[in-house]
Order: structure tokens, then sequence, then C-alpha cells
């Protein structure tokens, strides 16, 4: 028999406090995404990957970074970052090109457009993620959240996601 502990133990049920806890993070990840699309479709015609995407590469240094960085950023594949890419290529937002110093890489460059298109997104993307998030948050539950979000994320991944640069580091 088996150790109930061990690997082919069934795990027990979330009860109470864990399900109460588990339960409603569930319900935000599922609901969060579609009403940050919507915002973005509605007033932007763009999805929410596609607004992180040109945002990442807004403040980017020289609007400029490997397609493998952004795919690390977006949490995307390469494949579905490509698929993505040709669409905003085809509306002028950004180009893609070999990178100089080294041609087996790619660059995603945001064009004036581009640029233009995340200004003119900006501040009904912010106008919602306050709207459900921070403005429902003290200074303090910011904080937390923003602590608990990073230990979240380190325990599913090692590596850093994208994370806002300071102007001193030369972003706009």
């Amino acid at each position: 028999m088996p150790d109930a502990s061990g690997p082919t133990a069934t795990p027990p049920e979330l009860t109470g406090d864990d399900l109460e806890t588990w339960a409603a993070l569930a319900t935000v990840l599922e609901w969060l995404p579609p009403a940050l699309d919507g915002q973005l479709q509605r007033d932007a015609e763009l999805t929410h990957f596609e607004y992180g995407v040109l945002y990442a590469l807004a403040k980017a240094r020289e609007r400029t970074l490997r397609m493998s960085v952004l795919a690390g950023y977006a949490n995307s594949t390469l494949s579905r970052l490509s698929r993505a890419a040709v669409r905003m290529e085809s509306r002028g937002w950004l180009r893609r090109t070999p990178d100089p110093a080294d041609g087996r890489y790619t660059l995603a460059i945001l064009t004036d457009p581009g640029h233009e298109k995340v200004r003119q997104a900006t501040p009904g993307h912010v106008e919602v993620v306050h709207r459900l998030v921070l403005d429902r948050l003290t200074k303090a539950q910011a904080r937390q959240l923003r602590e608990i979000s990073h230990r979240i994320m380190r325990a599913i991944r090692d590596e850093d996601g994208w994370a806002p640069t300071s102007r001193a580091e030369g972003s706009d």
C-alpha cells in the first residue's frame, strides 16, 4: 500500500479558507482577461496581448526588442507572437528585421503609428485597470497584491516576467 503522502496519493480536497481563496483567485483569472480584452477591442481594436506587445516595445530602448525576449515578456511561444506580429505589421504598428548583431535573431521594432496606437489605447486601459483592480484596493493591499503576485510568478518560473524600467534606464 503506497504511503498516503507519496506521489501516487490523491491530493486532499481544497476546503475552508483554502477553497475560498483558490475560488476567488481562479474566478479573477477567468474574468479579468475578457474584461481587459473587451475594453481594448472596443476602444482601440487591440487585444490585451497585442497591447502588451506594443507597450513593451514602447518602453524598450529604441522601441526595439528581440522577438525571443518579447515572447518571454508576453508568456508566449514564438509562433503565437509571430502570428500576432504579422497582424500588427499589416496594420503598420511594428516591423521585424534580422538582428544586425546576430542574424539568428529577429528584432521587433515599434513604428511611429504603433507608438501612436499605444498612446491612444493607454488612457482607456489605465482607466479599466484602475476601475477593476487598483481603485478597489488600499495602498497596503496593492503592495500585498504585488508581493503575492511576485511570489506566485517565482513559483511558476525562475525567470522574471516583464517589469517596467525607470526613465533613467532609457525608457520613454
